[in-house]
């Protein structure tokens, strides 16, 4: 019992930290007219518990593109210490398609065998506009998940998983990707469909089970979180119906996913840290 009480503690101080960053980045937001909203778990939270999701180890958000990219680009100038947003475009060993903000003076490592080191994070995913045609919705989504693996196995250690496939796949990427070139032609797939043209758009993380009518985001919403008005989706029970059916209804223990983050320290730069 005592130990389930500390990891709930645990997880609490975890999500204070991250529930810190949004505050931040709700502040920005407001002050540069910047888009965003709470995205997958961290709205269903919003609205099925005004907070977290008790058991949820993340924190999600969504903006347009156009919005994306100039809080990426503005980050190190908007954002006070110790909070900084790693990407693609501001650092050449980021392993994913989508941004983080992180806080410099915790440490997360995510998996063993993946060498990316930071912070507690809030994961930024950029909205991209989708072709509207089915099968030029299976061909544009090919294209992603190949990119999309091809960077993940580049960023896995190959030493760490025996000999094999485990090994020489990850080895072979290497051989014939560059990093750089991976994440340049994962950009071209996403911006391939302008965000303010399309009438469908996607967040990426749930492949094609999340294109959406981008009228279902409407206009940025006041929602409460964890006693904080922040911004939602607007047609939030079509957008939550969509991606979890039945989402009032809270799943038995077996379905209260979590990260079960390989290391995780609240009170440790993660510059600071020795392997």
């Amino acid at each position: 019992m005592k130990i389930e009480v500390r990891k709930q503690e645990a997880l609490r101080a975890h999500q204070n930290v991250m529930n810190q960053m949004l505050q931040v980045i709700d502040e920005i937001c407001r002050k540069h007219n910047i888009s965003y909203l709470l995205f997958a778990g961290t709205a269903l939270g919003a609205v099925r518990h005004q907070g977290f999701i008790p058991w949820d180890d993340d924190l999600d958000i969504g903006m347009p593109r156009a919005d994306y990219d100039l809080l990426m680009t503005n980050a190190k100038e908007w954002l006070p210490e110790p909070y900084e947003a790693v990407c693609a475009e501001n650092d050449k060993e980021y392993p994913l398609p989508f941004a983080k903000i992180q806080d410099a003076d915790t440490t997360l490592i995510e998996r063993m065998h993946l060498k990316y080191l930071g912070g507690v994070y809030i994961d930024v995913f950029p909205l991209d506009g989708v072709p509207t045609g089915r099968m030029a919705q299976r061909m544009h989504f090919a294209k992603y998940e190949f990119y999309k693996r091809v960077l993940y196995l580049i960023h896995r250690d190959p030493y760490k998983h025996g000999k094999g496939p485990s090994s020489w796949i990850p080895l072979l990427c290497r051989k014939f990707f560059t990093l750089t070139e991976v994440q340049k032609s994962i950009r071209e797939v996403m911006t391939k469909y302008d965000f303010d043209k399309s009438d469908l758009i996607c967040d990426y993380d749930d492949g094609m089970k999340g294109i959406m009518p981008k009228k279902i985001l409407g206009v940025p919403t006041p929602v409460l979180f964890e006693n904080e008005e922040v911004w939602g989706v607007q047609e939030y029970d079509t957008y939550l119906s969509q991606k979890y059916g039945d989402y009032m209804t809270i799943p038995k223990q077996s379905g209260q996913r979590q990260h079960n983050f390989h290391y995780l320290d609240l009170n440790k730069p993660y510059r600071n840290f020795e392997v």
